[in-house]
């Protein structure tokens, strides 16, 4: 299987299924000399771990992450970074029943026309389970950007028709709702809509802001590795994302350029500054210094315990219901996710800015 690499300078290559021994990530291009341990990485999986709350998959795993490489008396080597997460509570079994069909809203029938074969307990690699190595290498990464004075920080802004209201968002608020929204009335709203989705045997999709702030102007390669471009397909590549907006996103279709357009001021000091951010914190694919703003919208959980008619691969239609344990909802357990993304992104750009100018070059190696 091709397609699970990610980034330029600072890569990794994720690995293993939902229902294998582990999940891993190998990081390749991570500078030397950045203090690195499990307890860093871990406080982040411990965001996307299953059995949190009973808005979450029942299935018990600890997601405890080992380093088995790259890091020597608590600093990155320079050297390859191999973490791995084993799984610990598989349950093959609840998937006997469709392992000759075809579950709606997943990727079954996509890969088996693909590749002649799948993995049908739990989606193997297509499962949301994959992105432990995502996490897991985003939490370096953040290491990186905190090195930089760079912060990521993911919440969810909507579930189903509750959304937040950003003018009194509260961002101490995300880790005490089970639904990691930074309103509290809106939280309450939410896991009353979750309930009733439960009750229904539903589920439902929602909204994952993520805001970046201190980043430096100057990062993104254009033409095609903007900044912009490269985020959206970061986040993107994450299993149930179906839309990705950086900035005001959509509703710049319904504006004109007088609205649009982030003028520019001077503070008392006459330092320029943008007096909008309209763009999202980036121009030409390249950031202007602003805080960056993306937004990616998730579908429902495809498993769901209703009844449902699913294609068999004899062809023809099976009504039969989805066993196992699963989440009513993935954007709470995700908002970490699209951190890490993020996260990755920038620490790739980073590297490759770098390398944009001649003088960065004479201060690292001139005589």
């Amino acid at each position: 299987m091709a397609g699970s690499t990610f980034g330029t300078i600072f890569k990794i290559m994720t690995w293993g299924e939902s229902h294998g021994a582990g999940i891993g990530v190998v990081i390749d291009g991570c500078p030397a000399g950045i203090a690195l341990d499990e307890a860093d990485i871990q406080k982040y999986l411990n965001r996307r771990r299953p059995g949190q709350n009973r808005y979450t998959t029942a299935r018990a795993e600890a997601d405890a992450v080992e380093i088995l490489s790259g890091v020597f008396e608590g600093r990155t080597t320079g050297t390859p970074i191999s973490l791995l997460v084993r799984n610990q509570d598989q349950r093959s079994r609840d998937y006997g029943n469709i392992s000759k069909l075809y579950r709606p809203g997943h990727a079954d029938y996509a890969y088996d026309m693909k590749y002649g074969f799948r993995d049908y307990r739990g989606g193997g690699r297509s499962s949301g389970r994959e992105t432990i190595g995502r996490v897991a290498a985003g939490a370096v990464a953040m290491k990186l950007l905190q090195e930089l004075g760079i912060s990521v920080r993911a919440y969810v802004s909507a579930i189903g028709p509750v959304r937040i209201d950003h003018s009194h968002m509260d961002f101490s608020l995300i880790e005490e709702s089970p639904v990691r929204m930074p309103d509290a009335q809106a939280s309450e709203r939410a896991a009353a809509y979750l309930e009733e989705c439960m009750r229904a045997q539903d589920s439902c999709g929602g909204v994952v802001e993520c805001v970046v702030e201190h980043v430096p102007a100057g990062l993104g390669e254009p033409v095609f590795e903007k900044l912009d471009a490269n985020l959206a397909k970061a986040i993107m590549s994450i299993g149930a994302v179906k839309a990705v907006e950086i900035g005001d996103g959509t509703r710049v279709s319904e504006t004109r350029g007088s609205e649009n357009n982030d003028c520019y001021a001077s503070d008392e000091n006459g330092a320029a500054y943008k007096a909008t951010n309209h763009s999202g914190g980036i121009l030409g694919g390249i950031s202007d210094g602003s805080p960056i703003f993306v937004r990616a919208s998730f579908k429902p959980t495809p498993s769901i315990a209703q009844p449902q008619s699913m294609l068999g691969q004899d062809g023809s239609c099976h009504e039969e219901t989805i066993r196992g344990r699963h989440d009513p909802i993935i954007v709470a357990r995700a908002a970490v996710v699209v951190e890490a993304m993020t996260a990755l992104t920038l620490a790739d750009h980073l590297l490759l800015a770098a390398t944009s100018r001649v003088e960065n070059l004479k201060r690292l190696f001139a005589k």
